[in-house]
């Protein structure tokens, strides 16, 4: 039995009026790490009516885990036109656990609906929001996810996109937190990306050497660090 399994079952076994003290006492929280096995697990087998209760809670373990069981919510109900401008509103809340909550809600899309995940992606990534573009790129680049061609192809398309749309503001406004926070994700996910699709990856990511815009140079010099992509320069 897993961790997430035995999560799993400790809340089927309670009352939904007791879940939000299960999730407090079991957070790991304040702590360096929030306990990624029990949001996971909620997400699972939450109800919908205890996720929407949850979304947007002042306190921020609660919200996360509804942000990322929301992805379950807009998989499973496509007609529901409120549950995905919901979850894009969580992607730019400006608690950063709600936000990684609202990119696995992505993911959790991505898991169910890949189609409908590589479309969300590709409007947020050209959304003005620096953090719901952030949300595009860290939900689609995952390895699972990237297994599927056409989701890994989506992958390098935001990457693109996204750091497009970040070279391409005023040098006065990088220094936005949102922003920052942007070029954080880019400095991973690209890597991610081109591990995905190395064939058409790796042609993208030399050509960001060619760029002399330094938030591009501090991104290529980011993803050079990361052990996938590095073997791949290797070869």
């Amino acid at each position: 039995m897993s961790a997430r399994s035995d999560h799993r079952d400790a809340l089927r076994a309670l009352d939904p009026s007791d879940v939000p003290a299960f999730l407090t006492a079991h957070s790991g929280l304040p702590g360096s790490r929030g306990n990624l096995e029990l949001l996971a697990a909620f997400g699972d087998v939450a109800s919908d009516g205890l996720v929407l209760s949850l979304v947007g809670s002042d306190d921020e373990y609660h919200a996360s885990c509804a942000a990322a069981a929301l992805g379950r919510l807009v998989a499973e109900h496509a007609e529901d036109d409120a549950l995905l401008p919901l979850l894009q509103a969580q992607a730019a809340d400006p608690r950063w656990r709600v936000r990684e909550g609202a990119a696995m809600g992505l993911q959790r899309l991505g898991d169910a609906d890949a189609p409908r995940l590589r479309t969300v992606v590709a409007a947020w990534a050209a959304d003005p929001n620096p953090l719901v573009q952030r949300a595009a790129v860290a939900g689609i680049c995952e390895p699972r996810l990237l297994r599927d061609p056409a989701t890994a192809a989506a992958a390098l398309d935001a990457c693109r996109v996204t750091t497009g749309l970040l070279s391409a503001r005023p040098a006065i406004a990088r220094r936005d937190p949102d922003l920052r926070t942007l070029r954080q994700a880019l400095g991973y996910c690209w890597s991610v990306a081109v591990a995905g699709d190395p064939v058409a990856g790796l042609p993208a990511f030399a050509a960001l050497d060619e760029a002399a815009d330094p938030d591009v140079r501090w991104i290529v010099r980011e993803n050079r660090k990361k052990a996938r992509l590095a073997r791949l320069l290797e070869t």
